[in-house]
């Protein structure tokens, strides 16, 4: 039997010029046919050459699925419910999450934004006690050259808001395994090679654990709140204006009305004011969802789910502000709240991951007192080192120092690709910043992923190969109660993003990363 080493050092199997061109062919077919698909990106398709908007390509995607070591699958599978359960215990514990929120305030504008959303609706009284959560935490495989140590899993970052490629997750895994099968045990349109012998990405449930969740928050919502007359319930998705990524959003929404009989409708973050209405007499605060193709129909949303007002982009006056208090402020179930957005922040990531002494400063213990040691020790070794950048800190010294520097990435209080800085421009783009504003940011160990090789269709055609890093995301699906109390808590499914080794940033929608799916080795 091939050692890992010898499995990895030799894969993927190299393509002849006849079998690259089948294999393309046939990924790109299969992608239009199966919608694994987004709308083209501007520079591929100007908006002149398709001004209504009816054209669609493949999604960025990899030709062959990447290796990935079962152990670490495993433990990102079994600490996934865990790490549901303490976000939702964070977001509920206000005190706490607002001393660390209050002192990024004067630092983050986007942050402030947000916590003025919430102490509005805290003066005027919440009339929703419950909150969802379709979660995301991502991570990397860590295998220094140097160490004889095994693979360990590392987590990059823990999503909180709009944790993408629930849908098109499902699809690559299922464009892998049709390229895998063949009635022979050994695949036809790829090379001969040992991993792919008898060997299938595992089961991939993203969508049905992701709509669960919805389906569960539209469940628990109960009977409509409307006065005199009850109105038809609904879920409403709030996206951005122009989204390229719908196909994946409308994977959940398909799975809503057809598995779970759930009317869905989309509106744009610029719609929530015109489309949606609060009657003011009526103290439970219903949210009413009335459909401009026709007006004289109205549903109540039972369920708010989030692909928008995530970062300040999504902001860009005051009305947005208006229409994300407009929305807090209602009785459908947020998935997320404005609190559970906030403890998505980089700085509690760090402060989690910051080993401290005394049981009153394990904040692991603290906000999952019922969780067995194994557990919680599983989850503290998911922690990369992290550090704040407070005068005298060891992060502090780590940053500045150009040759500490070069080991590390400098994140703000940011979700999604493209807000990092890395590695050597660390220090200047300190010395850039007035010092009262470092402390909006934090300083994370890079994570030293084995090497490993891919190739990837482009969705503008292009076939790129070469040296390829992956970042395999772990969905979770939380329903919970003001106090922490879970209702729902599922894991469920997975995304494997794979980028150039030389790319730092990892986002797919942000043009850096290809969908993949995984063999387990």
């Amino acid at each position: 039997m091939s050692s890992p080493m010898d499995l990895s050092a030799s894969y993927p199997p190299e393509l002849s010029p006849e079998q690259k061109q089948h294999l393309v062919s046939t990924v790109k077919d299969w992608c239009i046919h199966h919608g694994l698909a987004v709308r083209p990106p501007p520079a591929f398709v100007q908006g002149a050459a398709d001004p209504q908007g009816v054209l669609a390509t493949n999604a960025p995607v990899t030709l062959f699925p990447s290796l990935f070591p079962r152990s670490c699958y495993e433990s990102a599978v079994s600490v996934q419910k865990t790490y549901n359960e303490l976000y939702a215990s964070i977001s509920g514990n206000i005190d706490w999450l607002g001393e660390i929120i209050e002192d990024l305030v004067d630092v983050d504008d986007f942050v402030a934004g947000l916590w003025k959303v919430h102490l509005a609706v805290k003066s005027e009284g919440y009339v929703q006690p419950l909150s969802l959560g379709l979660f995301r935490s991502d991570y990397m495989v860590h295998k220094p050259q140097s160490s004889l140590e095994e693979a360990q899993l590392k987590q990059v970052e823990f999503n909180t808001i709009a944790a993408s490629f629930g849908g098109l997750s499902c699809l690559v895994s299922a464009l892998h395994t049709s390229l895998l099968s063949s009635p022979t045990g050994e695949p036809i349109v790829y090379p001969s090679h040992p991993a792919l012998k008898g060997n299938l990405p595992p089961v991939n449930t993203a969508v049905p654990a992701l709509a669960g969740g919805l389906a569960a928050a539209h469940k628990a919502y109960g009977p409509s709140k409307s006065t005199p007359n009850a109105l038809p319930l609904c879920i409403l998705f709030v996206v951005q204006a122009g989204e390229r990524n719908l196909f994946d959003q409308m994977e959940l929404a398909t799975c809503l009305t057809q598995s779970h009989n759930i009317p869905v409708f989309r509106i744009t973050s610029p719609e929530i004011l015109e489309l949606t209405s609060i009657p003011e007499s009526n103290p439970s605060r219903p949210i009413i969802y009335t459909p401009p193709y026709s007006p004289s129909t109205q549903f109540e949303a039972t369920t708010i789910y989030l692909r928008a007002l995530y970062g300040p982009q999504d902001y860009p006056d005051e009305a947005s502000w208006k229409a994300r208090t407009h929305l807090e402020r209602s009785a459908a179930i947020k998935c997320p709240t404005v609190l559970s957005q906030l403890s998505g922040c980089k700085k509690v990531q760090q402060i989690l991951a910051t080993e401290v002494g005394g049981p009153e400063m394990d904040y692991l213990t603290r906000f999952l007192p019922n969780t067995e040691p194994t557990k919680i020790k599983q989850i503290r070794a998911t922690f990369a080192p992290q550090y704040d950048l407070s005068v005298g800190g060891r992060g502090r010294e780590l940053a500045l120092n150009p040759e500490t520097a070069a080991n590390h990435v400098l994140k703000p209080q940011r979700e999604g690709g493209g807000n990092n800085v890395y590695r050597d421009s660390i220090p200047a783009f300190l010395q850039s910043l007035p010092e009262k504003d470092w402390k909006g940011w934090i300083l994370m160990e890079l994570i030293q992923p084995p090497p490993a090789k891919n190739v990837a269709l482009r969705s503008d055609g292009q076939v790129l190969s070469g040296d390829v890093v992956g970042e395999l995301g772990m969905y979770g699906a939380a329903l919970w109660k003001e106090n922490g109390e879970l209702l729902h808590n599922e894991q469920g499914g997975w995304l494997m993003r794979t980028k150039a080794k030389d790319s730092d940033e990892g986002g797919v929608a942000a043009g850096f990363s290809s969908l993949d799916s995984i063999l387990l080795f």
